[in-house]
């Protein structure tokens, strides 16, 4: 990936998050599942991002949260050598923040290629915060070189953590989620996953986890924290899956073991 991709993947994040601030006092929202929100906005957004980057890029394929093109091509997913590059775009992550008028919400676009996530872009425009990274070459916001915190230990970490939409109190989530709270400084449930890993890249947070999310999600944030030093994989310790991402991702090596140990001993408590 080069400069050029950067580029109209920044200016299509800024055509998405226009969509997006223009309704915000007038967005029309509707429900598509229990608790799980959809607006005009994202929809708006999505089509005003796929229009830049198809015009850009006509023969590469498109993922997406909204409007059914939830799923890549099978020759992207298999990681076929003859695969096309994949741009994967989450028009709003953070939609119950935004139907709120809560900040921590962006426009996060990612795009695959031979195997990986390998650029990722994600704007925070109720702070015009940009996240940047190219596979290999750092990750920076608004231009400023980003690196994960030195944060080694479990009690001394600020950690933060996403629920499923609908989750209920005998889920394993929440009992994940308890059992670190005892552990950690303190948790928090912010409400944007593209975010949450864009803070972990920069230091504000020193991990996070996610079971619930889908690759449109985490695609941009995969590239930025690794890019910023951080530790990923999957929060069983398994290889991270960019379409199947079930995770964390910590500020340090020695964080990261203490959380997925922490995670996993969690999952077999009674």
């Amino acid at each position: 990936m080069d400069n050029d991709h950067l580029q109209v993947a920044i200016e299509a994040a800024r055509a998405g998050a226009h969509e997006l601030m223009s309704r915000w006092d007038n967005r029309v929202v509707q429900e598509k599942g229990p608790k799980d929100l959809v607006t005009d906005a994202d929809l708006a957004s999505q089509a005003a991002i796929r229009g830049i980057l198809e015009k850009a890029y006509p023969d590469y394929a498109f993922v997406g949260e909204e409007e059914g093109e939830n799923e890549p091509p099978e020759s992207v997913a298999q990681g076929h050598p003859d695969a096309p590059p994949c741009w994967v775009v989450d028009p709003l992550d953070g939609t119950i923040n935004y139907v709120h008028r809560l900040q921590s919400f962006a426009v996060s676009i990612g795009l695959y290629a031979n195997g990986k996530m390998r650029l990722g872009v994600i704007y925070d425009p109720t702070r015009d915060e940009w996240f940047t990274a190219i596979d290999g070459q750092g990750a920076h916001c608004n231009g400023r070189v980003m690196k994960s915190s030195d944060c080694t230990a479990l009690d001394e970490s600020l950690l933060a953590c996403s629920f499923r939409a609908g989750v209920t109190a005998d889920s394993p989530e929440v009992s994940r989620f308890v059992s670190v709270l005892e552990a950690c400084r303190s948790l928090r449930r912010l409400g944007s996953c593209a975010l949450n890993m864009c803070y972990v890249a920069d230091g504000r947070l020193d991990g996070y986890w996610a079971t619930n999310v889908c690759a449109w999600d985490s695609a941009a944030g995969t590239v930025i924290a690794r890019e910023a030093g951080a530790t990923l994989s999957g929060y069983n310790a398994e290889p991270f899956d960019d379409w199947n991402p079930k995770f964390c991702v910590s500020s340090t090596t020695e964080l990261h073991q203490k959380l997925l140990s922490h995670l996993a001993e969690s999952n077999t408590s009674p």
